[in-house]
């Protein structure tokens, strides 16, 4: 988990401020540590463990015995399902494709809850990171999708990306945001409007 102190929100505040002062767009910088607590899969997990290990261990060498089966069945389930039940590691225990998907739906969702999509000029840009599920993405509401392209956007995540995967997760927002305000003040250049977003990260526990 990133601990984040006040320095370094500051830095992201920072960047945020002078990106804005290049550019009319509202950028908003998102860091969530997790998408979805899986509840279930621990369970899940913790379940298959317990009924195969022990029937392996009896196939292979005969043992336990019948009535040492279930109790060691009950004994490894109860033990798998607290060793499991942590966010982070049951985050990494739900499928590649899940994780994206949740995490996705989640950027959308703060797309909304940080009003985004009520900027003057549609000029929202999200750039949201979910930690647990190493998830980066840049969204664009339609008054800077055209001036922040798809090709744009995914070499942006892809940079940012590299520096959350390396545990530098602050230094590539400042980085991503500098460069968000670099493109876009060329297309989209500032015309002295008010600032209409919090410059503050937005960390979600």
């Amino acid at each position: 988990m990133i601990l984040i102190d006040e320095y370094q929100r500051r830095q992201v505040a920072e960047a945020i401020a002078r990106a804005e002062q290049r550019t009319d767009a509202e950028l908003v910088a998102v860091l969530a540590r997790r998408a979805d607590d899986y509840p279930y899969l621990p369970l899940l997990w913790a379940a298959l463990l317990a009924v195969l290990l022990p029937a392996l261990l009896q196939w292979l060498l005969g043992w336990p015995g019948l009535r040492g089966l279930l109790v060691t069945q009950v004994l490894l389930f109860v033990a798998f399902c607290l060793l499991l039940r942590t966010p982070w590691l049951a985050a990494r225990l739900a499928p590649r494709l899940l994780r994206r998907r949740r995490a996705a739906a989640f950027a959308q969702q703060q797309f909304h809850e940080q009003h985004l999509q009520r900027t003057a000029g549609t000029s929202g840009v999200l750039i949201f990171v979910c930690e647990a599920e190493r998830f980066v993405t840049i969204l664009t509401d339609q008054g800077t999708a055209r001036h922040l392209d798809d090709a744009a956007r995914a070499a942006l995540v892809a940079r940012l990306s590299e520096r959350v995967n390396q545990g530098s997760t602050l230094q590539g927002f400042v980085e991503c945001i500098d460069a968000c305000g670099e493109l876009l003040g060329r297309t989209l250049p500032s015309i002295g409007r008010r600032n209409q977003l919090t410059n503050q990260l937005v960390v979600l526990d």
